[in-house]
């Protein structure tokens, strides 16, 4: 495995998180940077240990985590994503009233850590298999760094494309305004769908 093999990686790991973390931007358009760069942070520590438990892990553990691994992606997606849906068509009923008592932009509920918990887990659980590999790896032709080194590298490449993500996003959401956040929850369930299918 070679330092461009690592980068490669790490790009390909943390393209389920750039795509959470562009429909969090646009069902929140007013985020603020520190909660943009708390969002890049989550997914970029996930995508660095998991590399790391499966390094550190049996086979055995791993094998039996990965046959899981779509079941629970998919799971912890589509119910985040569904939430998004049922939370704007919450607001929607609101808008209806007659006074006007819908929720305001700015009044929308707000990405919490226990929704962000749930995304770091369902986007990264994948990379367990990559820190089996490394183990290989390290064996056989050997790692340009350490393993902990390998598994920095990822976290950090998901770190930064993922706040990427969270600004366009973000600029995207403030043109869609109302249907934003049932954008993202689309989005949520596609990806959902798309790492069960691929896992099954």
């Amino acid at each position: 495995m070679t330092v461009f093999d690592v980068l490669l990686t790490g790009v390909a790991l943390s393209m389920d998180a750039v795509a959470v973390g562009m429909a969090n931007g646009m069902a929140e358009p007013r985020m603020k940077t520190k909660k943009m760069l708390l969002i890049a942070a989550f997914y970029g520590f996930f995508q660095f240990f998991m590399p790391l438990l499966g390094y550190a892990g049996s086979a055995a553990f791993v094998v039996l985590v990965e046959r899981i691994a779509p079941w629970l992606s998919c799971a912890l997606l589509c119910l985040i994503g569904g939430k998004m849906l049922a939370e704007q068509l919450k607001e929607e009923r609101k808008r209806s009233f007659p006074h006007g008592k819908g929720m305001l932009l700015s009044e929308r509920r707000e990405l919490g850590l226990g929704r962000l918990f749930g995304q770091a887990v369902a986007t990264s659980v994948d990379a367990l298999a990559v820190g089996v590999s490394m183990l290989a790896q390290e064996t056989s032709n050997g790692l340009p760094f350490s393993a902990p080194g390998c598994a920095a590298v990822i976290g950090a490449l998901t770190f930064l494309l993922s706040f990427a993500a969270v600004s366009l996003g973000k600029a995207a959401g403030g043109r869609l305004s109302d249907q934003a956040e049932v954008v993202g929850g689309l989005i949520l369930l596609f990806i959902g769908g798309k790492l069960l299918i691929e896992g099954i």
